[in-house]
């Protein structure tokens, strides 16, 4: 009985172990399970895709591969705000960094009314001190804000070079979005007119260099013309455009097609601008220059809303007639068409009137012929010394009372006309004008067909033959920064830039040369100029290096006077660290006392293996930012 009694109590006892082994093992799977689902949640919560949960017992492990230090960090947070963080085991893994290539550098520069800022992503290596005081060289007075980013990798191959030239670019363009990559600069911008488009990208192309990479979005307003004018014609020698304007690329587009399905073979190009009369322009013209192309041949010439029509010679009375009516029922009603058939030439009496003017390359003008009265004459004469120079004009053109009463007004216009060639001719005869020559202006035929038409009315027939010559583009005739260079040592030769004695103060027998320094450098444009002074070893070192500074200051200040941009100049006094001829004697003190024009020049890059520890190496400190540039002296010796 009393074993029962004992064998019940154990089983009782047995019974309630295996009871709570059982229910704490439920508890903890249960407890498993929700701190996985909890953090599983969380993750996902956070798109922390990369990582895994396993759970034993209370632990609740972590695994997985981070890709970054940051990403791991966030997944243990996510855990720690569901589960106690003693709980969480963190068996994470970071990717390895090694061989990641480094990120695209790129920054850009924008400057407008208020300052330039700096917007992008820098090397870490770049000095971005540097960087904002070469801006504020470039652009004084002016606010900059640095809102950079940097990332620690080595700086990319070319990017100095770009930098260093979209810096540059800043002088020029007051308004301008100027993106930095490495060895590529792209360049967006607004300036006043055409012309100024094609000087500043003539300019910007010219100082790029071969290691930048250059892109040009200049724009411009279109200009007014006026008259607003468009000249085709059609002969023996083919068809071609004397003057073409459109307001829009659509209809420029549309003449240009209408021109080609007329047998234009050449390129053509119509100037983009304001001031046309109707906005069916481009239609009118299309359909003017196939009115030439159905009578097989001829010229018409729009300006403004008037229209002259000239057939060729022996054209067929009834196709002129039909052709004609087409084109005026055609028109809008703001054109007004004068249509002219020339009659068949009859047996001519000889000596037809003829007033010619030439001009020649050497600029010479001379005016014969015959001219309808002596006020005329005398008018002619007065206005070709007016546009030519009092000088150059030798009038020898006689008096003829029986000429067409038009003949003066004609005369006027072609010399005004001649005016805008380098060199050429002028014939006026009572049934042409013609205008014969050379330019350096690639618009001079559209600028001089608007002005005869519009001095001359429409109903004037004249013929002009305008040959553009790059060698005559005054655009295209600046000189590189080397060729400016060398110019200078040209224009020195073996004389000096002197002073007065132990000053500052230039000589007056110096002012010559400055003013042909001068206007040599207004050709030059901006150009990254170094102007040096230098004194021999007489007097205290000290003194010397701060009269050299000096000097070299009054020769920017005297260029600054004569009107040249010096804002790119950069001035250095040497004192007497860098001699030329020794100081024992006074013919070498002579030569040391001098003043030199250099053009900055970047170091040479010394071949070796670039690592990120030789760039931190020869990243540039304060004292060497300054001058940053070796430089080749002009053989100019003050």
């Amino acid at each position: 009985m009393r074993l029962s009694s004992l064998f019940i109590l154990f089983s009782a006892f047995a019974s309630a172990a295996i009871l709570s082994l059982g229910a704490a093992w439920v508890a903890a799977g249960a407890v498993e399970e929700s701190s996985e689902r909890a953090v599983r949640t969380e993750l996902d919560r956070d798109a922390l895709t990369w990582a895994d949960v396993d759970t034993n017992g209370l632990q609740v492990f972590l695994i997985g591969t981070a890709p970054t230090e940051a990403a791991r960090f966030q997944a243990l947070s996510a855990a720690g705000r569901v589960v106690d963080t003693a709980r969480v085991i963190d068996q994470i893994d970071i990717v390895d960094t090694d061989g990641i290539a480094p990120p695209r550098f790129s920054i850009e520069l924008l400057r407008n009314d208020a300052g330039v800022s700096m917007i992008g992503l820098l090397p870490a290596d770049v000095d971005r001190e540097r960087l904002v005081e070469d801006i504020s060289r470039a652009v004084p007075d002016i606010e900059v804000a640095d809102l950079l980013e940097v990332a620690d990798y080595p700086i990319p191959d070319g990017w100095e070079d770009a930098q260093d030239y979209a810096v540059s670019v800043l002088r020029v363009l007051d308004r301008s979005k100027i993106s930095i990559e490495a060895g590529r600069v792209t360049v967006k911008g607004a300036v006043a007119n055409e012309d100024t488009r094609r000087r500043v990208e003539a300019d910007l192309a010219r100082r790029a260099g071969e290691d930048v990479r250059l892109a040009l979005e200049i724009t411009a307003p279109r200009p007014v013309i006026s008259p607003f004018t468009l000249r085709f014609i059609k002969d023996d020698d083919g068809a071609r455009f004397d003057a073409c304007a459109a307001p829009t690329e659509e209809d420029r587009a549309e003449i240009l097609t209408a021109a080609a399905a007329a047998g234009l073979s050449d390129k053509a190009d119509c100037r983009l601008g304001l001031g046309t009369p109707t906005n069916e322009w481009g239609a009118a013209a299309a359909m003017g220059i196939n009115a030439v192309d159905a009578l097989g041949g001829g010229t018409i010439t729009f300006s403004d809303a008037d229209v002259a029509l000239f057939a060729l010679e022996g054209t067929d009375q009834s196709v002129f007639d039909r052709v004609v009516g087409e084109l005026e029922t055609g028109l809008p009603d703001v054109f007004v068409v004068k249509a002219t058939l020339p009659k068949p030439p009859s047996d001519a009496p000889e000596g037809i009137p003829e007033f010619t003017a030439t001009r020649s390359p050497e600029g010479q003008v001379q005016l014969r012929g015959r001219i309808d009265s002596e006020i005329a004459r005398q008018t002619a004469d007065s206005f070709a010394r007016a546009a030519f120079g009092s000088s150059t004009v030798r009038m020898t053109a006689r008096v003829d009372e029986n000429l067409p009463s038009n003949w003066s007004s004609r005369v006027l216009a072609g010399l005004e006309a001649l005016s805008r060639l380098s060199n050429g001719a002028v014939v006026v005869t009572p049934d042409v004008l013609t205008i014969t020559g050379n330019t350096g202006n690639q618009n001079a035929s559209s600028e001089i067909s608007g002005l005869l038409a519009d001095k001359l009315g429409e109903s004037e027939d004249f013929e002009i033959e305008i040959t553009y010559q790059e060698k005559l583009d005054p655009l295209l005739g600046i000189p590189t920064p080397e060729e400016c260079e060398a110019q200078i040592v040209e224009i020195i030769g073996d004389r000096k830039i002197t002073f007065e004695p132990g000053s500052a103060t230039l000589d007056a027998a110096t002012r010559d040369i400055m003013d042909e320094i001068a206007e040599l450098l207004q050709l030059c444009g901006d150009i990254p100029l170094v102007i040096a002074g230098h004194t021999d070893s007489q007097g205290r070192e000290v003194m010397n290096q701060q009269l050299s500074q000096e000097r070299a200051q009054a020769v920017v200040d005297a260029l600054r006077q004569r009107r040249v941009l010096t804002a790119s100049y950069e001035v250095r006094g040497y004192g007497e660290e860098q001699p030329i001829a020794s100081n024992d004697t006074e013919e070498g003190r002579e030569a040391n006392r001098r003043i030199e024009f250099k053009l900055r020049r970047p170091e040479p890059i010394p071949e070796t293996e670039t690592t990120l520890e030789s760039i931190e190496e020869s990243a540039p400190t304060d004292e060497t930012s300054q001058t940053d540039g070796a430089e080749e002296p002009i053989d100019e010796q003050n």
